[in-house]
């Protein structure tokens, strides 16, 4: 038989064939077990992996190190530890674990139109809520009426913050269904545990392999899959993007067998029995036990092949217009001129997977069929998706590289170092005593005893001291005067310090080819370097190792994609279903109406990978600089903190920041404007004030005028009222005056008119004595009085003095 492939440009019939299956199974065997040259690819890919896994268990094989020392093979003059320092298990511990340890949360994001189309309307309403929304804001306040087409309560403010919203806060109901049912599906085929696995393998193999299978009676499986025992087409790709075949080498029993091929017959178990014993010179399937054989055990190939078939249609046009579409096999090629009546043919070619078990070393194929659930991404179903995702970060020409095959040599070397430091301590003698006996021959302790070797010991181990003599007794010069003198033995010294360097120097070498320094392995960091270097220092030994957590993500991200694909046949398919939507109903409820349609969508799968320390530390540094300068709220500290995406943080933490200055700016010119209403109601209230100042004092000025008035006016009528008493009392005085003047006038008149008439009289009495002296010729006569009449003529008023 052919050990090259069949080729792909054949009918699809003859793809089906058992026979086409058979040639598959046989190139794959021809390609990776053929012996050219004493081993096989197989093989060798096996063993290099065993002594790989065996070095990072500090287990590696002690022969390499016997050789090294031995003496043409003879070890019987050493007596050594030959187990390896186990210098390797710490630094593979330190990668798995720190990169394990690192958590992440998958995203689906749907990108099939309906989704899309969604999105984009839930965009549209945002943006026009925040374009309108000084009318929306005037008639809620207004009318009470909300215009919003958007429920939210706090509007973006830019293009800016409404990417970040839809990155942040927009989540589609049955995007949270597709992202928990993939958590589900995880956590049921306890994905954790193989994460630990594969990141294991990247960093000793540098390969790790994930498989998941899909089957009505157990749903879709995820299992690990030991690079050891996989097989491949050629590739120089390190994602394996580009290979046609993915194979996997199993050892089952033949119980197993029987339940999963239940067609077999005895003889073909007989056969199998048979045929697990003679290939065992064709494949050993241990590495350390090759000639224990296990009849009940066989070797068998399950691998998946990628080719094309052609989908071929009938097309038909009915009596009454209509079209009729049949389906037919790739060699459906009928007349042209039928063609040209009322038939056509419509084709497209699609990639399909076949799936096929073979017995190794055997022409016994036990299983050739049409993959069946393939999964074909929805954008484009001519394409079709591995059962495998594999990846090997750091392959080159086919050659895989890790991080542990770079440090063997030096594992070596430490391994021989510290074999040799054995070898000389085993050499090295402590420090001895030379005691002269003849110097002691020589002294008289004075009490009639010499001086034996064992009191000189016991008096110097106990106390330091010794006796000695200078001359002899015979007065000559005694050379052994000092009878004990120490012996140092310091020739394994400087070769014990020198192996120490070299030990020191080949870890040092480990660290610098792994990138894995002191400030990350766990070792005693030098006291003098400051804390910032030694972050320093830890960051950049996480950047030499992030492709093994980048290649760990990659297959995380496939298996993800491809469970996005094997829900589908879960809902449509599976008897399982109801099980698994209620599962997804636990978490929640609102899910259950969007599972029902989960199939019709199409997912983008993204893994959100929580930030390591630096990442924490640098973020809580923007977020601490950003609070000292009340660039932010202690709400907004809170937000970011809670985002696990580092650049969309900083994004939300520059926007905050933004928005905070706005918010102080529109504050600040809020204060402003309120200070110049102040101090405008300010200046109002003192102008009133004034006002009413001047008003008051106005007012009063009235009122005291008026009060002046009325008193002027009341001062008047009682003038008026005085005047007029006054002008009355004048008046009746006046006219008493008149009357009385009138009365002395009249009085007057009347004296006078009396004195007149006495006059008269008087005259008329002189006239008449006149007459009568003139008629007598009496004498004349004076007719003034004798002084009665005056106040002379001796009348004063002495009489009416005191006595």
């Amino acid at each position: 038989m052919s050990n090259y492939f069949p080729s792909q440009v054949v009918s699809d019939k003859e793809k089906l064939s058992l026979d086409y299956g058979l040639k598959i199974g046989k190139a794959i065997e021809s390609e990776w077990f053929k012996r050219d040259s004493g081993t096989n690819r197989f093989a060798s890919n096996q063993n290099n992996f065993h002594k790989l896994r065996l070095y990072a268990r500090g287990e590696q094989a002690i022969q390499k190190y016997k050789d090294e020392l031995s003496i043409n093979g003879d070890l019987s003059y050493l007596n050594l530890d030959w187990k390896p320092v186990p210098i390797i298990p710490k630094f593979v511990d330190i990668v798995v674990n720190g990169i394990s340890e690192r958590s992440y949360d998958i995203k689906a994001y749907t990108q099939d139109p309906f989704g899309v189309d969604k999105r984009t309307k839930y965009m549209e309403n945002i943006l026009a809520d925040m374009k309108s929304k000084e009318l929306t804001d005037y008639a809620a306040e207004a009318f009470g009426v909300n215009l919003m087409s958007s429920q939210l309560e706090v509007l973006p403010q830019n293009q800016d913050e409404l990417q970040l919203h839809m990155q942040l806060n927009y989540k589609q109901a049955v995007e949270i269904a597709e992202e928990q049912a993939i958590n589900v599906l995880l956590d049921g085929n306890r994905y954790e545990l193989t994460r630990k696995k594969l990141n294991y393998d990247l960093t000793v193999l540098g390969i790790a392999c994930v498989k998941n299978s899909f089957n009505t009676s157990q749903g879709v499986k995820v299992e690990y899959v030991d690079p050891a025992n996989i097989v491949y087409s050629y590739t120089e790709d390190p994602y394996f993007e580009d290979v046609y075949y993915f194979g996997e080498i199993k050892t089952l029993p033949i119980n197993e067998i029987v339940k999963e091929f239940p067609e077999l017959t005895e003889a073909d178990l007989k056969e199998l029995s048979n045929q697990s014993h003679q290939t065992t010179g064709f494949y050993n399937r241990s590495l350390s036990e090759s000639t224990n054989l296990d009849k009940n055990q066989v070797q068998i190939l399950y691998f998946n092949y990628k080719t094309y078939m052609t989908q071929v249609y009938k097309t038909k046009t009915t009596s009454t217009g209509a079209s009729k579409v049949i389906v037919k096999d790739d060699q459906f090629n009928p007349p042209t001129e039928l063609l040209e009546a009322n038939f056509g043919k419509l084709s497209k070619q699609i990639e399909v997977l076949f799936e096929g078990a073979m017995v190794l070393g055997s022409k016994k194929m036990l299983k050739w069929k049409l993959a069946s659930n393939m999964m074909r991404p929805k954008s484009d179903y001519t394409k079709v998706k591995m059962n495998y995702n594999i990846v090997a970060p750091r392959m080159y020409k086919g050659k895989i590289e890790s991080l542990v095959s770079r440090i063997t040599t030096f594992a070596d070397m430490i391994q021989l170092t510290h074999l040799k430091i054995q070898q000389v301590m085993s050499r090295m003698v402590p420090d001895g005593i030379y005691l002269d006996a003849d110097g002691l021959a020589e002294i008289d302790l004075g009490n009639g005893t010499n001086y034996n070797p064992q009191e000189a010991l016991n008096m110097f181990f106990q106390t330091g001291s010794i006796i000695g003599r200078s001359f002899t007794s015979d007065g000559d010069m005694n050379p052994g005067k000092v009878p004990i003198q120490e012996i140092q033995s310091g020739s394994g010294g400087q070769k014990l310090a020198s192996l120490i360097q070299t030990y020191n120097y080949y870890l040092q070498m480990i660290r610098d080819v792994t990138g894995l320094n002191e400030a990350r392995d766990g070792s005693m960091p030098d006291a003098k370097t400051l804390v910032g270097v030694q972050k320093l220092a830890a960051a950049n030994s996480n950047t030499a190792t992030r492709h093994i957590l980048q290649a760990g993500l990659f297959l995380t991200t496939e298996l993800a994609e491809c469970l996005s694909l094997r829900i589908s046949d879960i809902i449509e398919y599976s008897p399982t279903r109801e099980a698994f939507v209620q599962k997804l109903g636990r978490h929640n409820v609102a899910t259950l109406t969007e599972m029902s349609n989960l199939h019709l969508y199409d997912f983008g799968i993204f893994i959100e990978l929580t930030p390591d320390e630096e990442e924490k530390a640098m973020l809580e540094n923007n977020i601490q600089q950003a609070l000292q300068q009340q660039g932010i709220n202690l709400e907004d500290a809170i937000d970011i903190r809670e985002i696990k995406n580092i650049k969309l943080a900083n994004q939300l933490l520059k926007l905050k920041r933004k928005r905070k200055a706005e918010e102080d700016q529109m504050i600040q010119q809020q204060n402003i404007q309120a200070q110049a209403q102040a101090n405008a109601q300010a200046q109002q209230v003192a102008a009133q004030a004034e006002v009413q100042k001047n008003q008051a004092l106005t007012q009063s000025q009235m009122q005291l005028e008026q009060g002046k008035s009325q008193l002027e006016l009341q001062k008047m009528q009682q003038e008026a009222m005085l005047k007029k008493e006054l002008m009355n009392f004048e008046f009746e005085l006046n006219l008493k005056l008149k009357q009385m003047e009138t009365e002395i006038l009249k009085t007057k008149e009347k004296v006078k008119e009396d004195r007149k008439d006495e006059r008269t009289k008087i005259q008329a009495s002189q006239q008449s004595e006149l007459i009568d002296q003139r008629n007598n010729k009496k004498p004349p006569k004076n007719f003034e009085s004798s002084g009665n009449d005056i106040m002379g003529g001796g009348f004063g008023m002495n009489a009416f003095e005191p006595r």
